[in-house]
């Protein structure tokens, strides 16, 4: 049985997703990552960067790998969360910041594509 390539990158997505979230929650030492500054300084941007190189790497349907990192980071908020009164509202802040990381590996897996077919 041929397994699905698509799934490693699902396991970075998802992955690199908590890691990230985790990371920014210990060293900023807040319950939140995104209360911390080195969220929005460092592991944001290394989300965008993971999201591209996903794209890149993965090129199928590649707005799906920035969904499935923020979908991960959303998922780990509602584990570690102590309280749900503003899931409702993380879910739509997670929706609108997964954006860029689907734009980034969009753009990536085009410019692949294009440099693949030259």
């Amino acid at each position: 049985m041929k397994q699905d390539p698509d799934r490693r990158g699902y396991a970075f997505a998802i992955g690199g997703g908590v890691l990230l979230w985790l990371a920014a929650m210990a060293v900023g030492g807040r319950r939140e990552a995104w209360d911390a500054g080195v969220y929005w300084v460092a592991a944001y941007p290394l989300a965008i960067v993971l999201a591209g190189w996903l794209g890149y790497e993965f090129p199928r349907r590649a707005w799906r790998w920035g969904l499935a990192i923020m979908l991960a980071q959303a998922m780990t908020l509602a584990v570690t969360a102590l309280d749900f009164s503003l899931l409702p509202l993380g879910l739509i802040v997670f929706a609108v910041l997964s954006l860029p990381l689907m734009a980034a590996a969009v753009l990536v897996a085009r410019w692949t594509r294009r440099s693949q077919a030259d």
